[in-house]
């Protein structure tokens, strides 16, 4: 099959690899109908974070079931399903509590040894604690797969987000980030009944999009500037639920600095070059409370599955360049320089 490997910093290639088999009777092969590229992948990318030379990349698809092993009894050949960007077994002490990213048989795609996203498909290991079914008639609604495919990555990652920022009816949120995430913890901020949404950003388009997911108030401003922009909307006081969707140290300075005294900050962005922006000196002095990290997105995806479907919610706007596998080179191309938002893959 034909599939995505990274070789060395801003060499992305597309390559005839081994067809994935099933390999342990919990496993199933996976057609991958929908893939996508993520902001995290750029990392790995632009060198920043390291990869061996011909490891496979990408962690967000759905497809369909090719074949499943003898232990797997949730799925059967031909069921649609959308795998979060981590397995797990589902039936760890983890597991049970819903920090699936903690589960000790787990694994991210692309990883060392494992099948990555960007592909014709992918061996899932413990389909029936990774896996979620859906409607099959979802395959034959390319926008509706599209609005589902973001599921597995950035929609239940934008909620934990707002979970962590500790949204709730009536609250003030504002979100740091203007990606895919920082998007959808818009739209999650509004799911959950934030009254008023100021989504940090200053790329027109994005901005648009973040008006359309629940924003009330835009800033375009940065660094102090934006920390000053943001409390003049609220009065001189800070946001109660602020998301932070970047992961460096700016971002998470100016988290900190629009935060209301015993507010909560929900951070989802991938930590790079932000550790000295967390002065937990500030943070104690004004009783602010940091939740959040890796999304556990596969305990997610039942509860906001329903809203997808039903259209209650659309995520499918973040995705702005549809292409095929031969072009993912040129996708990460687009990503890296900020001309496109986020790249859907149709292998």
């Amino acid at each position: 099959m034909r599939a995505t490997v990274i070789h060395a910093p801003h060499d992305i290639r597309v390559q005839e690899v081994p067809d994935p088999v099933i390999q342990q009777p919990t496993d199933v092969v996976l057609r991958v109908l929908r893939a996508c590229i993520c902001g995290s992948d750029l990392w790995a990318y632009r060198g920043e974070s390291a990869r061996q030379p011909g490891q496979r990349i990408g962690h967000e698809f759905l497809g369909i079931v090719e074949e499943a092993g003898s232990g797997v009894n949730g799925f059967a050949v031909g069921d649609l399903v959308v795998a979060p960007f981590v397995w797990s077994d589902g039936t760890c002490a983890y597991c049970a509590e819903g920090l699936t990213t903690s589960c000790p048989q787990g694994g991210f795609w692309g990883s060392v040894g494992s099948d990555g996203g960007q592909g014709e498909a992918v061996r899932v290991p413990f389909a029936d604690g990774t896996l979620v079914k859906l409607p099959a008639a979802a395959a034959s609604d390319d926008h509706l797969l599209t609005a589902l495919l973001a599921l597995s990555d950035v929609l239940g990652t934008g909620h934990h987000a707002a979970v962590g920022a500790g949204v709730r009816p009536g609250s003030t949120v504002a979100v740091v980030g203007d990606g895919a995430v920082g998007l959808c913890g818009v739209m999650a901020a509004k799911r959950l009944g934030a009254e008023r949404i100021i989504a940090l950003g200053r790329h027109r388009a994005r901005t648009d999009i973040a008006r359309d997911f629940g924003a009330t108030d835009i800033v375009a401003e940065r660094g102090d500037a934006a920390v000053a922009a943001v409390r003049e909307l609220l009065g001189g006081e800070g946001a109660q639920a602020v998301i932070e969707a970047v992961g460096t140290e700016q971002s998470m300075r100016t988290a900190v600095g629009i935060t209301r005294d015993g507010g909560s900050i929900g951070y989802v962005g991938v930590p790079h070059g932000s550790g000295t922006g967390l002065d937990l000196g500030v943070m104690f002095d004004r009783n602010i409370a940091l939740r959040g990290g890796v999304a556990p997105v596969r305990t997610y995806i039942p509860e906001l599955l329903p809203d997808v479907l039903s259209g209650t919610i659309d995520p499918s706007p973040v995705f702005d360049l549809e292409i095929g596998l031969d072009e993912v080179p040129a996708g990460y191309r687009a990503m890296d320089e900020r001309t496109a938002l986020k790249v859907l893959i149709k292998p």
